[in-house]
């Protein structure tokens, strides 16, 4: 019993602690609350500061080991918040906000300063909450309707506050969309200042396996990236400047150590729910992703509906469109029931758990003896009780919302992920560099040589290949070594079986294909122009179709009218279609309203309004009557534009000077063209096809004269 009172302090001891306590109590509240201050501006960047992601582990271990694809060819997205995700955000904030004196960074000052008037507003409200029930309590009607009077007062700059930050926080959404869409829309579809014409929409649809669905990457998550990084702003910087404010408050209130004891609990338990919360930014990339993939199915089948109608492949289109729905419809009921838990999981910790914190926080003015402050009545104490637990519910809500900004974070991570995914391949398409999944016999060493090699591209007035390899995206060698040349007024006529590279040689010649190996000389992409079999025609006027891709406004800086238009469309006798379709200002679905044959015409109506040096001729001519491909003909070279023409109609021939003929196995034969000889030769030999057809029957005939011959001999 001697030793236990020893070691127990006594009464005197425990009373001058209490003493030195109160009087050291304000310099210990301050370094608390500091400590505080300091403790969530640390706990907020470990929360939100890179971490390794399952995923980065996952692809080290794949690195080197084919391309990184699942079973059914889409690549899966890597989110996280991690370092390449801040890598990714710094990047598109660059973009999104070029300079501290832009109109971005003006509205972020903007809506930083209303979500701080905010924050103090709702301060003075908590107070006023007090005052009321205390006047309530105390039955003095006078402070009462002061204290409602105040109220009615503050809700005016409240509510002008709350709209204003509405407004500020969905035009900064705009705003940063904007600025994101013209800057993917300058890289994607080119810029007047930018040299190079580099075709990036089509090298990324052709030459490059990284990005299936362009179209919903900049119309669809540039939207959702844009409107997920302008709220999360405000779901981050408010609630964390919340807490700091309200818990100082209530501290001043409460005490400082029940600050430091809510805390402890507070935390404890956050760590258990960040400990609970599902991968959600890998769900929303994936859920965008598959998004876009039934997008993209339908949006085929709006392409090919005329081909798909024909063969009868409705049951066919109908499986594939209800594959990739059903896709998409098990990932989002997956997620479904993930949130289902984790928001049971959440509400369970966030509201009554904290609340019953917070009201154990409340009381402790109640129950016991505060150092420094004075005894309260009835009124009193409730007006502490009222504006500690107003404030303690926004610090709560504060809290929570920060605990969910993580979620929000995650799922801006899944938008990051995308749009940057975008821009770094667009990037990597302009500089060349491009990721394809690549035919067997490309990793053939002989092929894979050719395959690393780069050819040289100079620009020249005549078309020249030197040993230069045609190849196609996917690595298959058509060409080993092609060798030829095209000078101004040589048409050119390109034959050979299906596959062999004739469109191929074009692509090159259009500067959409790399080159290779070899030298090719040629004159600027913007002194070809391509005639397909089905044209292309845009959405406009008809004069549109006519002069595409030019303006109205550009036609008409050329010293170019209406009746000069007209008189191009004479020569192809299509002059009728201005007054049959309501004049030149007519608006159509061009592809609709026009036959097969139209659509040509007009196609070559545009060749003779742009004049190239050359013109790519693919099957351009096959719907139209023979004389009038002829008339065209003569009057394209009338107009000095050389043809390089890829047609298997005899009739052509005379038209053409020069021919390039594939023989489909890798080889080739470039020569003048004898139309007159090579058509004799044609025509021999249709007539030598057709004595052949008829040997089978002589030779039945044949057999049947002998059995009778031998017949009547035995008789």
């Amino acid at each position: 019993m001697a030793v236990q009172s020893t070691l127990r302090p006594s009464a005197d001891t425990l009373a001058r602690l209490a003493n030195a306590y109160a009087r050291h109590r304000p310099l210990v509240q301050r370094a608390l609350t500091v400590s505080f201050v300091f403790y969530v501006i640390a706990s907020t960047y470990r929360g939100f500061s890179a971490r390794p992601s399952s995923s980065a582990s996952s692809a080290n271990k794949r690195k080197g080991k084919g391309t990184g694809k699942d079973a059914d060819g889409a690549s899966k997205p890597r989110v996280a918040v991690d370092a390449l995700f801040y890598q990714r955000l710094s990047r598109i904030l660059r973009i999104v906000i070029p300079s501290i004196r832009s109109k971005e960074a003006l509205l972020l000052f903007m809506h930083s300063s209303l979500l701080i008037f905010r924050t103090v507003i709702s301060l003075y409200v908590a107070a006023l909450d007090g005052k009321i029930v205390a006047s309530l309590v105390r039955a003095q009607p006078v402070p009462f309707l002061l204290n409602i009077l105040r109220w009615l007062l503050v809700a005016i700059p409240a509510t002008w506050t709350n709209s204003w930050l509405s407004y500020v926080q969905n035009k900064l959404a705009l705003a940063y969309r904007t600025r994101l869409t013209q800057e993917v829309m300058r890289q994607y579809l080119g810029d007047e200042s930018d040299p190079q014409d580099l075709k990036v929409f089509y090298k990324l649809a052709n030459l490059d396996d990284r990005i299936k669905n362009p179209d919903q990457m900049i119309t669809h998550d540039i939207q959702r990236f844009s409107t997920h990084l302008a709220a999360i702003y405000a779901n981050v910087a408010k609630p964390v400047l919340d807490v700091i404010l309200y818990n100082y408050q209530l501290s001043q209130n409460v005490g400082a150590e029940g600050l430091v004891l809510l805390t402890v609990l507070v935390q404890a338990s956050a760590a258990l729910l960040r400990a609970l919360t599902p991968a959600f930014g890998q769900y929303t990339a994936l859920s965008a992703q598959l998004a876009g993939n039934l997008r993209h199915t339908h949006s085929r089948l709006a392409e090919f509906a005329e081909e798909v109608a024909f063969f009868g492949g409705e049951e066919t289109e109908k499986v594939l469109v209800e594959r990739e729905y059903a896709g998409l419809v098990k990932h989002e009921n997956r997620v479904l029931r993930k949130r289902w838990w984790h928001g049971c999981v959440e509400e369970g910790i966030v509201k009554w758990l904290w609340g019953s914190f917070g009201l154990c926080i409340c009381a402790i003015p109640v129950f016991f003896k505060l150092p420094g402050v004075a005894a309260l009545d009835m009124g009193g104490r409730t007006e502490g009780f009222v504006t500690n637990r107003r404030l303690l519910l926004s610090a709560s809500d504060a809290f929570g919302r920060v605990m969910y900004s993580y979620k929000d974070l995650s799922e801006l991570a899944g938008y990051t992920t995308r749009v940057a995914t975008l821009l770094e391949t667009m990037a990597d398409v302009r500089k060349g560099r491009f990721e394809k999944a690549l035919v067997s016999s490309a990793s053939v060493e002989e092929n894979a040589k050719i395959l690393r090699g780069r050819g040289v591209v100079l620009e020249s007035e005549e078309i020249q290949f030197e040993n230069v390899p045609i190849v196609t995206p996917n690595g298959d060698i058509l060409v080993r070594s092609l060798s030829f040349y095209v000078k101004p007024g040589q048409h050119l006529l390109i034959v050979g079986p299906n596959g062999c590279g004739k469109s191929s040689l074009f692509r090159i010649l259009g500067g959409l294909w790399p080159v290779y190996g070899g030298i090719v000389r040629k004159p600027p992409a913007s002194q070809f122009m391509l005639i397909p079999q089905r044209p292309y025609l845009s959405l406009g006027t008809l004069r549109d179709q006519v002069i595409y891709p030019h303006s109205k406004e550009d036609m008409e800086a050329r010293g170019i009218t209406d009746e000069d238009l007209r008189a191009i469309l004479a020569v192809v006798q299509m002059e009728n279609i201005i007054e049959r379709e309501g004049g030149w200002d007519a608006a159509r679905e061009w592809r609709e309203a026009l036959s097969g044959g139209d659509q040509q015409k007009i196609a070559w109506a545009r060749l003779f309004y742009h004049k190239p040096k050359y013109a790519v001729l693919d099957e351009a001519t096959s719907l139209v009557p023979p004389d009038m491909e002829g008339m065209m003909m003569e009057h394209a070279t009338r107009l000095g534009i050389t043809l390089l023409t890829v047609s298997h109609r005899p009739s052509l021939w005379k038209y053409h000077s020069m021919i390039l003929q594939y023989d489909g196995q890798g080889g080739y034969v470039f020569t003048k063209l004898d139309a007159e000889k090579r058509l004799a030769l044609q025509q021999e030999k249709e007539a030598l096809d057709l004595k052949l057809l008829e040997v089978p029957k002589m030779k039945a005939r044949l057999a049947e004269l002998h059995e009778l011959a031998s017949e009547r001999t035995r008789v």
